[in-house]
This record gives C-alpha cells, sequence and structure tokens, in this order.
C-alpha cells in the first residue's frame, strides 16, 4: 500500500494548482504527493472540454495559473488577447504541463476512481476501484461540473455540449444551440463557421457581457472582508448572485452578431417549453412564443447541477464522521480549508469559504496559498 504525505483527490486545475504550490512553496518532495483521478493524465477534462468549444482564449488573465509565480505566463510566452492579456488556451495547457513536469509530479499520477475514504492512525487511507493509498494530509479537489444539466423540456432529444459523446465537427444541416453563456456562444460560432452547419442561438434571457465569471473586487481584502461576516445562508446567496453564470466576454458577443450579420447564425430569444422528434428525424422545440424550431440537433449548454461534487462518496465520509455542512450541503471550513483533521478541500467544495471566484483557476490560486500556509506551519 502506497503512503504519501498528501494525496490530492481530483486531478483538474484544483488540484494540480495545490499540488505545484505545496512542491514549490511547502517545499514537500515529489514523491510525497500523490495524485488520484480517473482520468489518464492531469487536466483531462478541462482539456476535452475547452477544444471541444475551441475556446482559443481564456477567461481570466494573464496572472491566473497553476503556478504561485503571477508573471509564470509571461515569462514562458507571448500569445495574450486584450489589456487583461488573457491567454491562449494552447500557451496555457502547455506551460501547465511544463509546471507539472519541472515540479516531478509526472510520476504521482494514480489514474482510478475514489470510491471510499477513512481515517487512519496516520492521517487517512483512500480506497480507489484498484488502488489504496496512505496518506498523512487529504485534499479533495473534485470538478465542480461534473453532473451536466438538460432541461426537461429538451429530453431526450438534445445533447449537452460536455457529454463526451458529442462532437461538434460533426453537426451538419440545422442545429439549435440552447443557452447564453460562453460555452453556447462559442459552440455557436464553431458552427457558424462551418460549410454544412445551419445554426441558431436559442437564448431566454438577453445575452449578458462580463470579462470574467466573478467581479475582480472578490479577489481583493474588502469584498471578502465582506463575505467573511456573513453566516453561510446569506454567503450561499451572494454566491448566487455574483456569479456571471451564462454570460460572456465582449469580443465574444460582437462575434455572435457579426456572424448573424453575415447570414451564417440566428440568435433568438425565446425558451423551449417542450420537444418532439419526428418519424423523419427532425427535433421540433416548441417555445414560449407559441412558434417552434425545427433542427437535425439540438445541443444544450446549460451548465452543470449544483450537487455536491463527489457526492456518491462523500456524503458517507461526511455521515461516518459528522463533517460540518451548512444547510446547503456544502462543507463549513477553517480558514485554511480544512475541514477536519488533516483533511483539506478546494474548488466547489470550499466556495463557503473562499467565496464566488472559488470554482475558477483565480480561486484555485487563492485556495492553494491557504493550504500551503497551514502546510508550513
Amino acid at each position: 500500500m502506497k503512503h504519501v504525505s498528501w494525496l490530492i483527490v481530483g486531478g483538474g486545475i484544483q488540484g494540480m494548482t495545490a499540488a505545484v504550490h505545496l512542491r514549490r512553496k511547502a517545499g514537500i518532495p515529489a514523491d510525497k504527493i500523490a495524485v488520484i483521478d480517473p482520468h489518464a493524465e492531469p487536466l483531462a477534462v478541462w482539456k476535452e472540454r475547452t477544444e471541444k468549444i475551441r475556446m482559443p482564449y481564456l477567461r481570466s488573465s494573464f496572472v491566473h495559473h497553476l503556478s504561485p509565480d503571477p508573471l509564470e505566463l509571461e515569462k514562458r510566452g507571448d500569445s495574450f488577447l486584450g489589456r487583461y492579456k488573457r491567454p491562449s488556451r494552447s500557451m496555457f495547457y502547455n506551460t501547465s504541463m511544463d509546471l507539472l513536469h519541472e515540479a516531478g509530479l509526472q510520476n504521482s499520477w494514480i489514474q482510478d476512481t475514489v470510491v471510499k475514504a477513512e481515517k487512519s492512525k496516520d492521517g487517512w487511507k483512500v480506497y480507489g476501484n484498484n488502488t489504496i493509498v496512505s496518506t498523512t494530509n487529504l485534499l479533495l479537489a473534485p470538478g465542480g461540473g461534473s453532473k451536466p444539466i438538460i432541461p426537461e423540456a429538451l429530453q431526450p432529444h438534445a445533447v449537452h455540449v460536455y457529454d463526451p459523446a458529442f462532437d461538434p465537427a460533426a453537426v451538419t444541416g440545422r442545429a439549435i444551440v440552447v443557452g447564453g453563456g460562453i460555452s453556447a456562444a462559442h459552440t455557436a460560432v464553431f458552427l457558424a463557421e462551418q460549410a454544412d452547419a445551419e445554426p441558431v442561438l436559442l437564448h431566454r434571457r438577453p445575452l449578458q457581457v462580463s470579462q470574467f465569471d466573478s467581479d475582480p473586487g472578490w479577489l481583493g481584502p474588502k469584498r471578502m472582508q465582506a463575505f467573511s461576516r456573513m453566516d453561510d445562508r446569506s454567503r450561499r446567496t451572494c454566491l448566487h448572485q455574483e456569479r456571471r453564470t451564462g454570460s460572456m466576454t465582449r469580443e465574444l458577443l460582437f462575434k455572435l452578431r457579426r456572424m448573424e450579420r453575415a447570414g451564417r447564425l440566428t440568435i433568438l430569444q425565446d425558451e423551449a417549453v417542450s420537444s418532439t422528434r419526428h418519424e423523419d428525424g427532425m427535433i421540433e422545440l416548441a417555445l414560449s412564443s407559441g412558434c417552434s424550431l425545427q433542427a437535425e440537433t439540438v445541443t444544450a449548454c446549460t451548465g452543470f447541477s449544483r450537487e455536491l461534487p463527489g457526492s456518491s462518496w462523500l456524503k458517507p465520509l461526511i455521515e461516518a464522521y459528522s463533517l460540518p455542512c451548512a444547510d446547503c450541503g456544502y462543507p463549513k471550513l477553517s480558514p485554511s480549508l480544512m475541514w477536519t483533521d488533516r483533511l483539506y478541500v478546494t474548488g466547489a467544495l470550499a466556495e463557503l469559504e473562499i467565496g464566488p471566484s472559488a470554482r475558477n483557476i483565480a480561486g484555485a490560486q487563492r485556495a492553494a496559498r491557504r493550504i500551503v500556509e497551514s502546510a508550513s506551519m
């Protein structure tokens, strides 16, 4: 049975940011860190999803990445966009993989799915389908976007954009993209650029523009001090109000409008209330306006469940050790993101402590700094 000082459950942006910080800032040897994740390599889900929607540049600025050095990306490349110097997807990914290799973490990867965790004499014991790992410290970093949502009105005829089986490049003919956020916009733009596709972007509320997915003020002390004084219920309300889900950057909206003017894309504000598949294979959406749309494919860019990430094995853990949770079911944490002795969390699980930025790259950096400070004490 393998024993490490730190076991990280989840090898996405959140988990790997923590791993790099543990190496660089806390000086934890690479062979004392392990990362367990069901995928073959780090950042696999992030890579698959950003490639799928052909996202050319990240939404975040150049200072947000896996490294504790804010200028890491700027030192390694020059592929940036706009006043906030948003990095290209390829440069961000390549730099991330270089950072993990330089940190010596290539041998820390365990490809497996966690099914159970329990306390042990020396810390924690984590069980995968094929692995058992003993660790002094356990860090939970499950992705917050593990359960895509398709509205009932579109079921069972729509496919979610992040369904692994869905390939936008294979879409031809009349195609409806449902959603008003950045994933829907990128997908609609990609389809509009294809000669064989006739896309319609269907959104239920006016298209919202926001440079970032949460106000940058939530990265500073002023707003976070106010957040820290709120009770759990008020924090949850704040998270719901302050996250700019279903929004897109200004230049992406301009691109949509250019496609619309060129006749390559139809943009329609309305809402599907039901869907039917006809004998000829066409899908018909009945809309709240009384109109209808027909298409060969319907792609739902409609977000993810708010259910507790990793709930299949996390809920039994909560019950077994009476781990403190707010009414919403999410962890109540110390400022160092410790849930109970030697059990830490990051990402979505830490949002009641980190605030509206918890699920993004900037939030991953803030969480990693707190955890490393605790580890270094």
